[in-house]
């Protein structure tokens, strides 16, 4: 049996991944939920009252895990907080922060304590391409202070773990799942760029996502990668050039 840990599987990009992971034969999927009383799922095991921004949230993971083995954890919360230079906004920056970039470290690191990720184990950080700084280009402008500083914040995170589990033979992957027509984008008013910039489902992205992570081993730990390519990236071909590889492996 394989169990996949979905942290933030109530909606978007985690909920589609929820869906597609639990329909697999041989596949079991533990998948959190901040509240405790998500809808029960044939597959699923809900782990309740877990919020990645609290940092207690790896030691109640690992209370109601048991002595699970994950074979891959995807860590997709997230939090989009917007912000102009004229308006950016401090609490919005502790939360984006917190979710994106601390949390993680203690996640994972209770689940490779308590043994629950081990040999051959995958940890997948979702980022995005908004985290690059090679990428950031003047046509897109500044602001968002927090959502994107966050993204790099956690894609030096992953770096950072890679390095440290794989003595352990822990894998660790950054991904960009492509720009997504979710709640979160429309929250922030990004429905407007949905068509022109080439934004997907969730379950479009679930799809391309797994897809990657079932390829995905310790040879690219510590990557960076867009597993739909450069398709909705709209500085790929400014800062990258032309003719651009799927999937497409990220600069910092």
């Amino acid at each position: 049996m394989t169990n996949i840990l979905i942290l933030g599987a109530t909606r978007g990009l985690g909920a589609s991944l929820r869906t597609l992971y639990s329909s697999k034969p041989d596949t079991h999927v533990f998948a959190t939920s901040r509240s405790s009383n998500p809808e029960p799922s044939q597959g699923v095991t809900w782990l309740t009252g877990i919020d990645v921004a609290q940092p207690d949230a790896g030691q109640k993971l690992v209370s109601q895990l048991s002595s699970t083995k994950i074979s891959t954890a995807i860590i997709t919360a997230g939090y989009f907080g917007l912000e102009t230079f004229d308006s950016p906004d401090w609490e919005k920056q502790i939360k984006m922060y917190t979710t994106s970039a601390i949390g993680p470290v203690f996640v994972v690191q209770k689940l490779v304590k308590a043994g629950l990720l081990d040999q051959g184990s995958k940890v997948i950080l979702v980022s995005s391409e908004s985290g690059s700084i090679t990428l950031r280009h003047e046509k897109e402008g500044g602001g968002n202070f927090g959502h994107h500083a966050s993204k790099a914040a956690l894609n030096m995170v992953g770096k950072l773990l890679s390095l440290d589990l794989k003595p352990k033979d822990i894998a660790v992957g950054l991904v960009h799942p492509g720009f997504m027509r979710t709640e979160m984008t429309k929250g922030v008013g990004f429905d407007k760029y949905w068509d022109d910039g080439g934004a997907i489902t969730p379950d479009e992205a679930a799809e391309r996502l797994a897809s990657f992570i079932e390829k995905f081993d310790i040879n690219k730990t510590g990557e960076f990668w867009a597993p739909g390519g450069p398709g909705d990236i709209g500085t790929a071909e400014d800062v990258l050039g032309k003719n651009l590889p799927t999937p497409l492996q990220l600069p910092w």
